[in-house]
């Protein structure tokens, strides 16, 4: 009985999660709004929202300004109908090399308190690109160090050039990537994410493909060109079944096997009643 009422909650909150999906994806963009950024470009092409890192002097070094401006502009991309996948990326030679110096130096002199304010504000970014509508792609040149190895990690898919490097070298300053390892630990096994974060290597981006790190690995040459196929067949897709299926996939943490099992025969009740569900079905029956 536990199990149903705890599946039965969650079909109730995919049931408003459903209707939120369908007005934001009928609602009409207005980039008369859009904000003007110092350190992330923002721009939408072709239903792909590009939000690039603008820091190539430090290697796109996340300080606050950055983060906030990273997360503004995601939620600028959930409420545009026009955007259906976000593209991560970063300016220069480097995808993003952690924390800046500054904020190195903040967490040393910090007390208790205002340590927990700033871990919070990365946490909360985490969060909210887990719960993001759209699939979020981090398309990783150069090196994606510390911070930004978890900035990457916390997208839902990672396309790296065959020169890129990953890597978690917090311990050798003392420090630990605490947050993403709640990510880290979802996308790799418990011993190769023990290892990464332990000893602080730098892997190369065919090693992070092997351990399921992240997902495609691009010649240099090619890289720009295989990017934007890859992501351009992504907006291809059903923004609907796409947005669902990422919202049912992460929904599924923790539950028992019957309780995913009920949330999926929720979720399945709720993707036939999309348009784009019954528009699909509809073409493919007559292809018959």
């Amino acid at each position: 009985m536990r199990q149903s009422s705890s599946a039965d909650s969650f079909g109730k909150s995919k049931l408003e999660e459903h209707r939120v999906v369908l007005v934001t994806l009928g609602r009409d963009s207005d980039n008369s709004q859009m904000a003007e950024y110092r350190k992330v470009v923002y721009s939408i092409e072709q239903a792909i929202a590009r939000i690039t890192l603008n820091r190539p002097d430090k290697r796109n070094a996340l300080d606050d300004e950055i983060v906030s401006e990273f997360k503004h502009a995601l939620t600028a991309a959930a409420h545009d109908q026009a955007v259906r996948v976000v593209l991560v990326s970063g300016a220069g030679k480097d995808f993003c090399s952690g924390a800046d110096l500054a904020s190195l130096q903040r967490v040393s002199d910090a007390g208790v308190e205002e340590s927990m304010a700033s871990a919070r504000v990365m946490g909360e970014l985490f969060v909210e690109m887990r719960s993001h509508p759209r699939p979020i792609i981090a398309a990783v040149r150069g090196r994606a160090l510390a911070g930004g190895c978890g900035l990457a990690t916390a997208c839902d898919i990672i396309l790296a050039a065959e020169s890129s490097k990953f890597g978690y070298p917090e311990v050798n300053i003392g420090f630990i990537p605490a947050m993403v390892m709640a990510i880290l630990r979802r996308s790799v096994s418990e011993k190769r994410a023990f290892e990464l974060i332990t000893r602080g290597d730098i892997i190369t981006a065919r090693a992070a493909l092997e351990i399921g790190m992240i997902n495609r690995v691009f010649p240099d040459d090619q890289f720009e060109a295989q990017v934007e196929a890859y992501v351009t067949q992504m907006a291809a897709k059903s923004a609907s079944a796409v947005s669902l299926a990422k919202s049912l996939l992460y929904h599924m943490d923790g539950m028992t096997f019957e309780t995913a099992i009920e949330a999926g025969i929720q979720m399945n009740a709720i993707t036939r009643m999309t348009e784009d569900c019954k528009r699909g079905v509809e073409r493919f029956l007559k292809k018959d």
